[in-house]
């Protein structure tokens, strides 16, 4: 440790520790602090805000052209509802912000629609995946700190990083699915990420990084459906009609819930979620009804972070539940509404044909990008990547070069380098 900044109480020396010890520019502050600070001033956060969270910006319709929702606006959202929901847990808020605000931080451009492209262009040289590059952006990419051996990140501590990995296990290595496209760290970034999980216990995530996990959930599920229902693509009337309810359903069978999960028990998550005296039944667009669905939003939320809190208490009683002490308890019940409102949002707002057109468009920016940047590479790169493509000893790391400069640029950046290289507007 380096042994200038205070380790924040229920926190062990270790967990303090920086991969390259360094003194504090101003004494006073906790280890942790300084990591929240490091990320809310990173360049890799302000990114985010040209970044696809759900669906495009300028893309939901007239009423949030000028104000949608991005990867950054989520981030924030995630960073204020894990805070509170870790500081009632016993963790220091801080560092759960800090996990929270870097969730996101490697995911490409246009979201999961680039990740997956991107994961197609890298399958010979350790494949893409958001987390994995969020841990590699945080360790190597982001310029902020430098040793004799290169650039080192943000230079988190031992515990950040840990609590900002969701996966903490290399490719095809998911501790109960084989198939699962999960992972959370790249071969050739090994040697940090073992220093990160030096004595954890396997693939267990931290406490932390459950509760960033669950925020995280928590934060797109409520406000991916205030969205569309702001839009006016949910019609909540829809939700109680029997053909487009079973339609929901069927969608978190395929994508949130595990397959075998029973119809009916979606059934009674949704009407629980219909009985609420708070639930927007209708929505005009009038100031009274945009109050309405955000006391909703609100009270959504609360329900979701009081469920999980109010369980992991039960289980563990009071005190500081930090690290490897506990397992944040979510009852089935809050896990079912919420998959229901994520099935919601999909089926209404990123199914739309018009979506469907726009991501079968960006999957070819970003394919094309990559064989334009590996034809004519350096040429295309930024002078970060560059001066790494250059020093590159093989093919492979030249290719994760690009990779990387790939998942940095926003959307619109995206595509105007695709358009300056090849000529495609």
């Amino acid at each position: 440790m380096d042994g200038t900044s205070q380790t924040p109480p229920a926190y062990d020396p270790a967990s303090a520790d920086r991969w390259a010890p360094e003194p504090d520019k101003r004494p006073g502050r906790t280890a942790f602090q300084r990591d929240r600070a490091r990320v809310l001033h990173s360049a890799a956060l302000r990114r985010l805000a040209g970044k696809t969270q759900v669906v495009t910006p300028g893309t939901l319709g007239p009423a949030w052209d000028a104000s949608p929702r991005t990867r950054l606006t989520h981030s924030l959202e995630c960073a204020q509802v894990g805070r509170e929901l870790g500081a009632a847990l016993g963790c220091d808020p801080d560092l759960v912000e800090a996990a929270c605000l870097s969730h996101d931080l490697g995911h490409p451009p246009f979201g999961h629609n680039g990740e997956q492209a991107l994961n197609e262009f890298a399958a010979d040289c350790g494949g893409f995946e958001g987390n994995a590059q969020s841990l590699r952006l945080l360790t190597r990419i982001e310029p902020k700190r430098f040793t004799p051996d290169g650039s080192v990140g943000l230079n988190l501590t031992r515990a950040a990083l840990d609590a900002a990995t969701k996966y903490p296990w290399p490719r095809g290595a998911h501790p109960t699915d084989p198939a699962s496209r999960k992972f959370g760290v790249y071969d050739d970034d090994r040697p940090v990420f073992d220093w990160v999980r030096k004595d954890a216990p396997g693939t267990r995530t931290c406490f932390e990084a459950q509760v960033m996990d669950w925020s995280d959930d928590v934060a797109y599920s409520v406000h991916d459906v205030e969205d569309g229902l702001h839009a006016g693509h949910i019609d909540p009337n829809c939700l109680h009609a029997e053909p487009e309810r079973q339609e929901v359903f069927q969608v978190a069978r395929e994508r949130y819930v595990p397959a075998d999960t029973d119809p009916a028990e979606l059934a009674e998550a949704l009407d629980r979620l219909l009985a609420q005296e708070w639930w927007p039944h209708g929505y005009d667009g009038t100031a009274v009804a945009q109050a309405r669905l955000k006391d909703a939003t609100s009270q959504l939320i609360g329900r979701f972070c009081l469920a999980a809190e109010t369980a992991t208490r039960t289980a563990y009683g009071a005190g500081r539940l930090t690290r490897y002490a506990a397992e944040l308890v979510v009852p089935r019940e809050a896990r079912l509404e919420c998959a229901v409102l994520k099935a919601v949002a999909d089926l209404y707002v990123m199914q739309r044909a018009e979506q469907e057109r726009l991501r079968a468009d960006q999957r070819v920016v970003v394919a094309e990008l990559a064989e334009a940047l590996t034809v004519r590479a350096p040429d295309g790169l930024d002078p970060q990547f560059r001066a790494l493509f250059d020093r590159a000893p093989d093919d492979r790391a030249r290719k994760r070069v690009i990779v990387d400069q790939i998942a940095s640029l926003t959307d619109t950046s995206a595509r105007s380098l695709h358009a300056r290289l090849t000529g495609h507007a």
